[in-house]
C-alpha cells in the first residue's frame, strides 16, 4: 500500500471508529431502557436514543466519507476480493450509500417514536390491551413505509426492509421457499399429531429462579460464551446486544413453573453472543464487526439452542446436573422423558416457545401479516383479528387474548414493520446446512457433547462462520462455508430424522 492509501484508509478508520462507538453507546441506552431503567425516564431516554442515532448517522453520511470512499476504489481493486482492506472498504460504501438515502431527521424521529412504542408496548402486553399500543403501530407503520420509500425501485415495499437484515433476500424470493417449508411442514406435524405426545407435565414444576439462572449459566460458560466480554441480565423479551467486541450482552426471562423458557433463551442469546464475541478483534469499530445477516445470526442461536441443547448427546451429560440441582422436581424422570419432553411436538400460541416442528408456522404468519400490512390490504385495527386466523389456519389454535397474541413480539414495538422475523426461519435453515457441514467435517462431534465438550463444534463455527463477521455477503458465506446456496435439503433431514425417531414415524410412508 503506498503511503497515500494508507493515509486515507487510516482517516476512513477513524471516521468510522466514532460511528462505532456512537452506535455502542446507543446499544448501551437501549440496553438500560430493557433491563433496568426506572419506568418515568422514557421520554427522556426516546431523547438520548434519538440524539445519539442521529449524530451517528450524520457522521455516516458525511460527505468527506464519500471522498474517502471514492479516492480508494483504485486500492479496494488492486487487492484480492477476500482481503480485509477491501471488504472494509466494499461494505463502508454500502452502508454509506444506503444511509445517504435517508435524512438524519427522519431517523431520529423514527428512532424516538421506536423507543416511545416500546415503553407503551412494555405496558400494554400484561395489560392486554391492544388499543393502548395501536396509535403508536399505525404511526410506526407509516414510518416503515416512508423508510421503504427512500429504496424506490423495489419489486414489493418490503423488500427495502428485509434487505437490511438479510442481504440479497426479497419477496419474490422468500413467498415460494416459504410455501416449499410449509408444503414440507404440514403432513409431518400431522404425523406427529396422529400419536401419543409425551408427558411434559414435569416441566412445569416449581423451579426457583436462582437455580434455573444458575444452570444456564454453567451450560453456556461451557459451550464457550466468555464472560469476561459479556453478562446477562433480566429483560421483557430476551435478546442480544453488541456495544463493543469486549462487550456482548445477552438477556432472558424466568418462569419459575416452566423450566424450559429462560434455559432455552439463555442457550439461543448464548449462540447470538458466541458469534460476535469472535468476530476477528482487528474488525473492531468498522462496520465489519458484526453478523453478516438476521438469518446467519440467527442460525448460530438455533445450533446452540436446538441442535446442541434439544439434542440428547447433551442431556445425556446434562441432566444429571440438572437432576442434583432440583432433585425433587425431577426425582421421578429420566433422561429419555426428559429428552422427549423438551423435544414434544404440539402447536401452540407463543413463538418462543414453540417447538423446532411447528416453530416456522409462526414465522411465516408474522412474515404473511408484515406483507398484508404494508401492502395496504391489512390495517393495524384488523390485526388482532387477522392474528387469531392465521393461527387457527395454520396450527389449529386460537389465542385467547392478545397479550398471547399479538402483543406477544416486541419486534414491531420497537423497530419498523418489515423484515423482521424472516430471519428466524432462515436461521434454521442455514443452522441445518453448517450443522450438516460440521459433522462431515467432524463426525466426532456428538460424542463430544456427550461429554460436556463443545471446543471442537465452538473452534469450526468460529473459524468458518464468526470471524469473518461481515467481510462477506450471507450467500457468500454460506457458499465458502457448505459449498452451495441456501437450500431447505439439510433442514428437512433433520427434522424428520429426529423426529421420524423421536415418534416412529415412517416418514417414507406418511
Amino acid at each position: 500500500m503506498t503511503h497515500k492509501y494508507e493515509a486515507l484508509l487510516q482517516d476512513l478508520k477513524q471516521r468510522l471508529f466514532e460511528i462505532y462507538d456512537l452506535n455502542g453507546i446507543a446499544s448501551l441506552l437501549h440496553w438500560d431502557q430493557t433491563t433496568y431503567m426506572p419506568p418515568a425516564a422514557t421520554q427522556a431516554r426516546a431523547r438520548h436514543i434519538s440524539l445519539i442515532s442521529r449524530l451517528a448517522h450524520e457522521r455516516l453520511v458525511d460527505p468527506e466519507i464519500g471522498k474517502l470512499l471514492d479516492a480508494l476504489r483504485p486500492y479496494e481493486e488492486s487487492l484480492p476480493y477476500d482481503h480485509d482492506d477491501a471488504a472494509l472498504i466494499r461494505v463502508t460504501r454500502k452502508d454509506y450509500e444506503r444511509a445517504t438515502r435517508v435524512p438524519s431527521s427522519f431517523l431520529a424521529e423514527f428512532l424516538a417514536h421506536q423507543a416511545r412504542t416500546y415503553d407503551v408496548w412494555t405496558k400494554a402486553r400484561p395489560a392486554n390491551d391492544f388499543s393502548m399500543v395501536a396509535p403508536y403501530l399505525e404511526k410506526t407503520l407509516e414510518y416503515s413505509r416512508q423508510l421503504a420509500n427512500f429504496f424506490p425501485g423495489y419489486e414489493h415495499i418490503a423488500d427495502p426492509l428485509i434487505d437490511f437484515s438479510d442481504e440479497g433476500m426479497k419477496v419474490s424470493i422468500l413467498r415460494p421457499l416459504f410455501a416449499q417449508l410449509r408444503e414440507a411442514l404440514v403432513p409431518l406435524v400431522k404425523a406427529i399429531s396422529a400419536k401419543t405426545p409425551p408427558d411434559d407435565r414435569f416441566l412445569y414444576r416449581y423451579y426457583p429462579e436462582p437455580d434455573q439462572l444458575r444452570f444456564g449459566l454453567d451450560v453456556i460458560r461451557a459451550f464457550g460464551f466468555d464472560f469476561e466480554r459479556g453478562r446477562q441480565d433480566k429483560t421483557h423479551h430476551p435478546f442480544m446486544i453488541r456495544l463493543s467486541l469486549y462487550d456482548v450482552r445477552i438477556t432472558t426471562r424466568v418462569k419459575e413453573h416452566d423450566l424450559s423458557e429462560a434455559m432455552f433463551s439463555t442457550f439461543h442469546e448464548s449462540g447470538h453472543g458466541m458469534y460476535e464475541q469472535g468476530i476477528n478483534p482487528d474488525y473492531e469499530g468498522t462496520p465489519l464487526a458484526g453478523g453478516t445477516s438476521s438469518g446467519v445470526h440467527e442460525s448460530q442461536s438455533r445450533t446452540w439452542e436446538n441442535y446442541v441443547g434439544r439434542s440428547r448427546p447433551f442431556w445425556e451429560h446434562f441432566f444429571p446436573k440438572l437432576q442434583s440441582i432440583f432433585p425433587e422436581q425431577l426425582a421421578d424422570v429420566d433422561v429419555e422423558a426428559f429428552y422427549r419432553a423438551v423435544n414434544k411436538v404440539q402447536p401452540s400460541l407463543i413463538r418462543t416457545d414453540a417447538d423446532e416442528v411447528t416453530y416456522n408456522l409462526h414465522v411465516i404468519i408474522r412474515f404473511e401479516l408484515e406483507l398484508a400490512l404494508l401492502e395496504g390490504t391489512l390495517s393495524v385495527r384488523e390485526l388482532p383479528d387477522a392474528w387469531r386466523a392465521k393461527y387457527r389456519e395454520y396450527l389449529g389454535v386460537e389465542p385467547p387474548d392478545d397479550k398471547d397474541g399479538v402483543l406477544q413480539d416486541v419486534h414491531w414495538y420497537g423497530g419498523h414493520i418489515g423484515g423482521a422475523f424472516q430471519g428466524y426461519t432462515l436461521g434454521n435453515i442455514i443452522a441445518a446446512q453448517f450443522f450438516e457441514k460440521a459433522l462431515e467435517e467432524h463426525p466426532e462431534i456428538p460424542d463430544e457433547i456427550r461429554q460436556g465438550r463443545f471446543d471442537t463444534l465452538h473452534g469450526w463455527l468460529r473459524e468458518q462462520v464468526y470471524q469473518h463477521g461481515r467481510k462477506y455477503t450471507p450467500r457468500e458465506l454460506i457458499r465458502r462455508v457448505t459449498g452451495q446456496d441456501l437450500t431447505l435439503e439439510p433442514y428437512l433431514r433433520y427434522l424428520r430424522r429426529k423426529y421420524g425417531e423421536l415418534y416412529q414415524l415412517d416418514l417414507d410412508n406418511e
